[in-house]
């Protein structure tokens, strides 16, 4: 049986079955892939390079030719590298056009007794059709608070209580501030960043209420999807109201284990957007251990900075939200009646 092409929607289906293998070079699967794909490629960065200055100089034959020679003696190994990652006889290949790469080593899949399904159009596809998606309309909440407020935690909970969401920063590896990167963890490129938002879209009810945090345009060093963020930028926002000694509490916690270096220089990084004075006090009392000093004198400048970006809101598209406790569980299950109030109520 010859291998099947399939649109991205029918590929990405079956991928939730079947293993999927990216023929594509290291450095183009690094810089994104389909999420949980496995990287199987036909050849190195240097020997795709080399094949491509061959297809240009010197035509497609030449080039296939060079490609037959590296691959060759690999045909073998290629069949137990895809028998060492799945026992499924039902496979999915894909390269970045859909293209000779992908072609050929699926026809060699093919021979060897597997059920190759093939990416039309290869991963170009694939990232058209995730850009495309982004544009589909959601019924979006937004989860609105101030800095240290426990917005993640919140939104966590809500999952809990069976609410679908999006965790933004949690699919970003950074929490959306200048600390966001304190723990070192590596952001993903703000390509793989798409294809898993996407990922985490597509389970989820476009119908039914999707609770997001409120975020700007960058989360670190990725940026939110322009269709996904203008949606955000036209949704009800729901502000929690917690007190600023709860979110003292919550940030000297949160922050207390990174190292006084890390600190200082986040603190550093925006020291013009501070001013000079609440720059000396932060880095002062984050010396001398205090980081409940320094947490009041970062959140002065946050603090401001949020109520403007909300200002920017139409007001009617703000919902307050106060409840009498602080807690993350409770804040949730007061979200939860209050969205049911207004979807009773629009």
């Amino acid at each position: 049986m010859s291998p099947r092409p399939l649109n991205p929607d029918i590929f990405l289906q079956q991928a939730a079955q079947y293993p999927v293998f990216d023929v594509r070079c290291p450095s183009e699967y690094a810089r994104g892939h389909i999420p949980g794909a496995h990287n199987l490629p036909l050849f190195s960065d240097e020997e795709r390079h080399e094949i491509g200055i061959l297809y240009k100089q010197q035509g497609r034959t030449c080039a296939f030719m060079r490609g037959l020679e590296i691959v060759g003696p690999l045909l073998a190994e290629y069949i137990v590298r895809v028998r060492s990652h799945t026992d499924s006889r039902h496979i999915l290949i894909h390269c970045w056009r859909g293209g000779m790469r992908s072609e050929s080593l699926s026809w060699l899949l093919d021979k060897a007794g597997f059920r190759v399904g093939l990416l039309k159009g290869g991963y170009k596809a694939y990232r058209k059709y995730v850009m495309t998606g982004f544009e589909t309309p959601l019924r979006l909440l937004v989860l609105g608070g101030m800095t240290g407020s426990g917005k993640t935690e919140i939104l966590h909970n809500l999952q809990r209580r069976r609410q679908q969401i999006l965790d933004l920063e949690g699919l970003a590896h950074h929490k959306g501030s200048a600390f966001g990167a304190v723990d070192n963890i590596a952001q993903p490129t703000t390509e793989q960043f798409e294809n898993d938002l996407f990922d985490a879209m597509r389970v989820l009810d476009p119908g039914q209420t999707i609770w997001i945090e409120d975020e700007s345009r960058k989360i670190g060093h990725v940026s939110v999807p322009e269709g996904l963020f203008r949606q955000m930028r036209e949704a009800l926002v729901m502000r929690i109201q917690v007190s600023r000694q709860a979110r003292v509490t919550r940030l000297c916690s949160d922050y207390g284990a990174v190292s006084p270096e890390k600190l200082g220089n986040a603190v550093r990084a925006i020291s013009k957007r501070l001013g000079g004075e609440r720059t000396r006090i932060a880095l002062e009392a984050i010396a001398a251990g205090d980081y409940a000093t320094a947490t009041h004198a970062l959140l002065d400048y946050y603090d401001k900075t949020y109520q403007f970006g909300l200002s920017k809101r139409h007001p009617d598209s703000i919902i307050d939200l106060d409840h009498a406790s602080d807690s993350p569980c409770a804040i949730a299950g007061a979200l939860v009646e209050k969205a049911a109030k207004i979807s009773r109520n629009p």
